[in-house]
């Protein structure tokens, strides 16, 4: 019986990523059936190099801030990583994520790996892992509602988008008093943290925007760089790719604006994902926990 629902389990993963992999490519033959690659390219071509590399940049630090605000987590259910372990850690569940969607995601490998070792509940270090995507999420949902309030001319869109980041701050914040006290204090630190993680993706988004030469005062693209982010979080491709791009392409014909560049935005924002993600390769075969750490031990 075990044997038949262990193949049961690998069945549905298979079958979880193909899915994935047949909406990937259905969004990315929309995509290209919509706009002109020669235009495309030439953008790609004349793209400013300093401003890529500065964009770079700026995500590299959104992916620091977010494995300290993750550690805040893990220390609050007694697993003390040092930072070093902490952001090898964080790097290699990056890598998962983005390139093993259907077999054993980042998020469960972080989960799995810290349960073994430290002794600590499997629904503690869960929630740890999903209160952190959850407080990144709410960080992206507030500052949505910033530039929803300056972008979009319908009272109605601006008071649902406003009215629904606040309600969900509210919301997480009575689940975790409620149901995961040992979250409580971290409540609003991590509630920054996500804010300032997501301030430098916007940062990263501008300074894409400068190396392709579009203006700053274009915020329709900041807006619709960050409705792409809310649903590249939802599984229903691999790493995100190509439901950003149809977000990026149908937001651009909402506002008006040129739609080869708003899907060259995605991709290069995407590609800056894939490049920083890369280097958790160095971890797949060195346990990131190696690191020896007097305080790497379970509290009492």
């Amino acid at each position: 019986m075990q044997q038949i629902r262990d193949k049961k389990i690998d069945w549905a993963k298979w079958f979880k990523l193909l899915l994935k992999i047949t909406v990937t490519i259905a969004c990315i033959w929309y995509v290209s059936g919509k706009i002109d690659f020669v235009k495309a390219g030439l953008a790609l071509k004349k793209a400013n190099l300093f401003y890529l590399l500065a964009a770079l940049l700026a995500f590299i630090v959104s992916k620091l801030l977010s494995a300290v605000r993750l550690n805040i987590y893990f220390r609050d259910i007694g697993i003390h990583l040092s930072a070093g372990q902490n952001n090898k850690l964080y790097w290699l569940g990056m890598l998962y994520n983005l390139f093993l969607p259907g077999s054993i995601s980042g998020d469960a490998y972080k989960v799995i790996l810290l349960t073994k070792k430290y002794n600590v509940a499997y629904k503690k270090t869960t929630a740890a892992v999903l209160l952190d995507r959850f407080s990144g999420l709410l960080g992206l949902g507030l500052i949505l509602a910033v530039y929803g309030s300056i972008v979009l001319d319908k009272t109605l869109y601006i008071v649902t988008i406003v009215a629904g980041s606040l309600t969900a701050v509210l919301v997480l914040w009575i689940v975790i008093k409620k149901w995961f006290s040992d979250f409580t204090g971290s409540f609003l630190p991590t509630l920054l943290l996500g804010i300032l993680v997501q301030g430098c993706q916007v940062i990263c988004a501008y300074l894409i925007m400068a190396a392709l030469g579009i203006p700053a005062h274009i915020t329709q693209y900041i807006f619709i760089f960050l409705v792409s982010s809310v649903v590249a979080v939802l599984p229903l491709t691999v790493g995100g790719l190509g439901i950003r791009e149809v977000v990026f392409l149908e937001g651009s014909k909402y506002f008006g604006l040129l739609q080869e560049m708003s899907v060259v935005i995605s991709l290069l924002f995407y590609l800056i994902t894939l490049v920083t993600s890369v280097f958790g390769l160095i971890y797949v075969f060195n346990n990131p926990l190696k690191e020896k750490n007097k305080d790497s031990v379970m509290s009492p």
